[in-house]
């Protein structure tokens, strides 16, 4: 028997969310679909996938983050753009072996980013941008208060404010390096407190977007970014 052999490693564990946009695309692929085709309803989906329905439209609405699919009131969902698996998922490589070297990395993509879409939201931003992003803010506020944390909240924030910049890349670019940007949100170092203390800033940025001041958000986003390197820092030593 030869011991020196490599171990085989397990396999990381794949999201839900993951396994069925892939099922999807192989779906559209096998079947042939073209722009402007339909794809199966959701109670379909359901059924052949073994998945609820809150899965599904999590699905639905990621392809629809990234312009390859449309829903229709009272009609369904369509095919806009052919779609691949190249298409949907960015192959991203890190090379950092731990989680705050991964971290680090991954901030300075989102200060280049979230401080470039923090200032086209304050200068696009419509009166119905603004109601949603205010929702999102009082729905983060008040988990925070009462947890102390609000990762999901806080993270339907800046989704928002991407889609106040009525530039569509920006959701887009987001969705695609979504596992890399959740980490943010996820507790790290099993900290609860991480970036506890940029949340005051996510009201003043508000604040600014609402002024159409781009330098004021600029300024306030990366306050909060600041706030997030530092926590890395200091809650990896």
């Amino acid at each position: 028997m030869n011991d020196d052999k490599p171990a085989m490693m397990p396999l990381a564990p794949v999201s839900r969310v993951r396994q069925v946009a892939d099922a999807l695309v192989d779906y559209v692929s096998r079947s042939g679909l073209k722009p402007g085709d339909r794809i199966p309803a959701e109670r379909e989906l359901m059924a052949a996938l073994g998945v609820g329905r809150s899965t599904i439209r999590e699905v639905i609405r990621h392809f629809q983050s990234l312009g390859v699919m449309e829903t229709r009131k009272g009609s369904g969902t369509f095919l806009l753009k052919p779609i691949s698996s190249a298409t949907i998922h960015m192959p991203l490589s890190l090379n950092a072996v731990n989680l705050r070297d991964a971290l680090l990395q991954t901030l300075e993509v989102r200060r280049g980013i979230e401080a470039e879409a923090a200032m086209a939201a304050a200068r696009r931003r419509t009166a119905a941008d603004l109601k949603i992003i205010e929702e999102k803010l009082d729905a983060m506020e008040r988990v925070h208060l009462s947890k102390g944390t609000s990762g999901p909240e806080d993270l339907e924030l800046h989704l928002a404010i991407y889609d106040a910049t009525h530039n569509p890349l920006f959701r887009q670019l987001l969705e695609q390096m979504r596992e890399a940007f959740e980490k943010f949100w996820a507790e790290p170092f099993d900290r609860p407190d991480f970036a506890r203390r940029s949340f005051p800033y996510h009201r003043t940025l508000f604040n600014a977007i609402v002024a159409q001041d781009t330098e004021a958000a600029r300024r306030e986003t990366l306050k909060i970014l600041d706030v997030v390197e530092e926590d890395i820092k200091e809650m990896s030593k």
